[in-house]
This record gives C-alpha cells, structure tokens and sequence, in this order.
C-alpha cells in the first residue's frame, strides 16, 4: 500500500496504481501557496521537493524526488541562519554562533518544524519502507524540508526562502530556547577527550543495511583503539551523534 497522505483514494491513479506527483500538486497547490506565504511560480520544483525517493521505487525515476534539491536547501538553510545569528548576536563569540546554528538547523529540529507546519500533508513517500519507524519519518520530514527550501530558492529567490526561513525555522527556535539545547554530540565528545587528554575521536562505520532509500547505519565513536559507543541512525552522521552520546557516558567516567 502506497501512502498519499490524507489524500488516499481520492485522486486519478496510474496504470501502476500509483497516484501520478502531477496530479497530486495540482489540486494541493493552493494549500502549499498558503503554507509558503507567495505564488509558486514552477511547480515543478515543489513536485521535486515533496517527493521522497522511495515513492518512484516502482519507475525508477529518481530524477523526480528530492535529492538534489534537499542538498541545495541544506545549504541555502545554513547560510540564511548563519546571517541572522551573525547580525542578531553581535556580542557572541564564533563557538556560541556555530553551536547554536547547529541546534537549529539538525535533523530534530528541522523535523519538528515539518510537523509543526503539518508538511507530511503534502508529501509523496512509500510507507512500506518505514515500518512504523518514528526515525525513519523523521528522516523524510526534515530532508523534505530542506529539499523545500531549495526548491522555494530556485523558484522566487533569497528573499522569499529568508522570509520563510525566519518564520518558521529561526524565530520559533530562538523563543523556545531550542538553540541553546547542545545537540552536537560530537562536539562535546571531542571538548572532554581533550579535556583528560585521551586523542581525538575517529567514527568508523561497521555496518550498512537496507536498500539504498532506506539504510541503517551503524557507527563506532573511537577513542585510539577503544570503542566507546556504537549508534545506528538513518544517515551515516544521524549514527555518529548516536554513537558519540553513548560515548560521552563512557568516557565521562574515565578518571586520568
């Protein structure tokens, strides 16, 4: 059974089965005009953006899903919230600046924000492959989203995706307090090795199963030649910052 969020059943199926991205934008367009705040002007990048990679298992067309512009969005994304912290922080060092754009802008975060603003209701995905995986939706949310924000920069420009960005990302953020939570497991990992002046951490990956859309890594947080923790995760980094939280617990207790 393919998922079509509240949609199911209610629209022209292809041959396949399969409710054509087209048709499904076509009639929800108006709804995602609302979410954005503008006009769309090619709907062919939201098309993009909003469908995951496991919805075109069954063609093949992976020109259509979100991938490459989840890649842009990350990146637009981290420079939007890198400026607004510059210019509204202008007493912070650089370390306050980086560990609270990383608060902001990690899969958590961002997969919050997709909820928030009820973004599942516009997404194409196979539900098959989730297995009532809770990490597994929040994967799709956040990259989703970030594939939006791409898709938002290429249609109508900074403005509109900075706007969008402040909005819904960066001021709900800061008036929650989100951005002073450290999440960065890996950076606080490498703050207390060398602290006890034990080295610096290495992550070693042990382990990938799954298909190509939806693996499971894990992870080892290496200290020299001692393993401190092991993490899977969705992402290879997801599974790091598995593994370097349960490693903090370990080497915390390390008495030099």
């Amino acid at each position: 059974m393919y998922f079509f969020s509240w949609i199911k059943n209610k629209f022209l199926l292809s041959n396949s089965g399969v409710i054509e991205p087209e048709v499904f934008f076509k009639v929800k367009i108006k709804s995602l005009e609302k979410l954005l705040g503008f006009t769309v002007v090619n709907n062919i990048y939201y098309i993009k953006a909003l469908t995951h990679r496991s919805y075109l298992e069954i063609s093949n067309d992976i020109d259509k899903s979100n991938e490459r512009l989840e890649f842009l969005g990350d990146s637009v994304l981290g420079v939007i919230v890198a400026e607004y912290l510059f210019k509204n922080f202008s007493d912070k060092e650089e370390g306050f600046l980086t560990k609270s754009r990383s608060h902001i802008v990690n899969r958590d975060a961002l997969a919050i924000v997709a909820k928030k603003i009820k973004l599942d209701k516009f997404l194409l995905y196979n539900e098959k492959f989730l297995k009532d995986s809770d990490e597994g939706m929040k994967t799709i949310m956040a990259d989703a989203l970030e594939a939006l924000i791409g898709a938002i920069y290429i249609d109508v420009g900074i403005e509109k995706v900075k706007a969008f960005i402040t909005k819904n990302i960066i001021e709900p953020s800061l008036i929650n307090g989100y951005y002073r939570i450290d999440t960065n497991f890996k950076g606080q990992l490498l703050e207390m090795s060398h602290s006890k002046n034990m080295g610096t951490p290495s992550y070693r990956v042990v382990n990938e199963e799954g298909p190509d859309h939806n693996k499971v890594f894990t992870v080892e947080a290496l200290i020299g030649d001692k393993v401190f923790g092991i993490g899977k995760g969705k992402s290879k980094k997801s599974a790091e910052q598995e593994s370097a939280k349960l490693a903090l617990k370990e080497v915390s207790k390390v008495n030099l």
